[in-house]
């Protein structure tokens, strides 16, 4: 988030943003530019309930109740069009939240989707959970029997996610290796999570 609105970016749309936690996107954002505007969205009612109750004072931010899966449902949404001017860059978040889409729900064009809706200069920030650097079964068993199963993929998999952006170094990595501001953990194959920023080129 740092290195996208630190790029001159000033909009930001999070998606699957889940329960609000501390700071907010929206918060550290402004810590750096206070004139970002930020769109949440979720496809949970108590999501938005609670996310409501945090942001009634907040005009430059709003959260929207709508699902991943229909992309272009959530770039038409009137309370995203009224914060995110689609004519600007974008930084589009999708932070944890692909691994719970199954392949017949077409994770491609669902980025895709956004994708084409972000002109020049867009970020794409995105983390997914793998099954590559460590043994996620367990992990992927909770999910098994959750409302939403887990989908780990591999790291040319997750990449594809990137087509037609230009990564940022250092690429695609294990989460906490993207330009770290703590030291990485030591047992670097317990980090099921790989990570990247990107950007869309003109």
């Amino acid at each position: 988030m740092r290195h996208v609105v630190g790029s001159g970016v000033r909009q930001i749309l999070d998606i699957g943003t889940g329960l609000p936690t501390a700071p907010n996107i929206h918060e550290t954002a402004r810590e750096v530019a206070p004139d970002v505007r930020v769109a949440y969205v979720d496809n949970d009612p108590i999501v938005k309930k609670h996310a409501d109750a945090l942001l009634t004072s907040s005009g430059a931010t709003s959260i929207v109740l709508a699902d991943l899966r229909d992309p272009q449902a959530v770039v038409d949404h009137p309370d995203v069009r009224r914060i995110i001017d689609f004519a600007e860059p974008v930084a589009l978040f999708l932070m944890a939240i692909l691994h719970f889409v199954t392949d017949a729900e077409k994770p491609d064009r669902i980025v895709a989707t956004l994708r084409d809706a972000l002109p020049a200069g867009s970020f794409l920030v995105l983390s997914h959970a793998t099954g590559d650097l460590a043994d996620r079964r367990d992990a992927q068993a909770v999910y098994d029997n959750a409302t939403a199963s887990m989908n780990l993929r591999s790291h040319a998999e997750v990449g594809r996610f990137f087509d037609g952006f230009d990564l940022i170094e250092p690429g695609l990595v294990q989460v906490p290796f993207w330009r770290p501001d703590t030291p990485p953990p030591a047992r670097s194959e317990e980090v099921g999570f790989y990570g990247g920023v990107g950007r869309k080129a003109g």
